[in-house]
């Protein structure tokens, strides 16, 4: 029997490159979105393939819908194997320069909305004791850098929560991965060059920085690897064993996380662990010693 694969974020992009990806290996593929009319590409691309895909409309901040829609995925698929936590936006402006709105948007979609439609999958991955939560994170998250503090900050809060959430789900066989992309051809990368999310207008005494940033991701924009190379990638990740927490999207970001890790990512998982002092917890004993 195959698995029942939710992933979020999929009009465009690494969404819609993943859902295909678990759909030629089999897989059921609830892939959502804000705006279903926004599937068209999604639902061409699958029928040129000979796929079926299920598209469905979830907006990742309207989180008082999560519940209900995750209840009526049980009811018709019986389960949830894996949730790909996808959906995402990348402002570019400097941070005195953008509004408490515009802020808290960017927060609600790239870690609440990960977050708590993960918290509504948890008890179905729990009773059938096993199941795989999947972020796609960003280098942005292990490194900020100006023009983009709230995107990093919003990836760095992922990347917190998926370091203790493993801790906390080990027992019941779910596992938990960041996928840290650098740079990839996508909408989010086009729609920042083009500024459409942005702020720090000429007026701004951040132009200058947010100017070079734009003009930075305009010229990488068509550069980037091909998300369908992730798609992939995130298939073979839900196979693993679960014992690798971060993964390199692609040679640069490799590069990259080995710098900014020390090339040790499991050492650093070891040494939390041990902090912690909860492996009795990860093991399934009832209690330390």
């Amino acid at each position: 029997m195959g698995r029942t694969i939710l992933v979020t974020g999929c009009s465009s992009g690494i969404g819609l490159a993943t859902a295909l990806a678990f759909a030629e290996s089999g897989d059921t593929v609830i892939a959502t979105m804000r705006d279903p009319a926004r599937g068209r590409a999604l639902a061409e691309a699958a029928k040129a393939r000979g796929l079926t895909i299920e598209i469905a409309a979830l907006d990742v901040t309207r989180s008082e819908r999560f519940a209900p829609f995750v209840a009526d995925l049980l009811t018709r698929h019986g389960r949830i194997d894996v949730l790909v936590n996808n959906a995402g936006m990348l402002p570019v402006g400097a941070f005195e320069d953008m509004d408490e709105a515009e802020i808290r948007r960017v927060m609600e979609t790239n870690f609440f909305g990960a977050a708590l439609l993960t918290r509504a999958v948890l008890p179905a991955m729990r009773a059938r004791r096993g199941g795989y939560v999947i972020m796609i994170s960003s280098l942005s998250g292990l490194a900020g850098r100006g023009g983009d503090a709230i995107y990093a900050a919003s990836k760095f809060a992922l990347e917190g929560l998926a370091e203790a959430l493993r801790q906390e789900v080990a027992r019941w066989n779910i596992h938990v991965a960041l996928v840290e992309p650098a740079g990839f051809s996508t909408n989010l990368f086009t729609d920042a060059a083009k500024g459409m999310t942005g702020a720090s207008g000429p007026a701004s005494p951040y132009h200058p920085l947010i100017a070079a940033q734009q003009a930075e991701h305009a010229r990488n924009a068509d550069k980037g690897f091909a998300p369908d190379t992730l798609g992939r990638l995130i298939v073979d990740i839900s196979r693993s064993d679960g014992r690798q927490l971060r993964w390199a999207a692609d040679p640069v970001a490799e590069r990259v996380m080995a710098q900014l890790l020390a090339g040790d990512d499991a050492g650093r998982m070891r040494f939390l662990d041990d902090v912690a002092d909860i492996g009795w917890w990860v093991s399934g004993a009832d209690g330390p010693g």
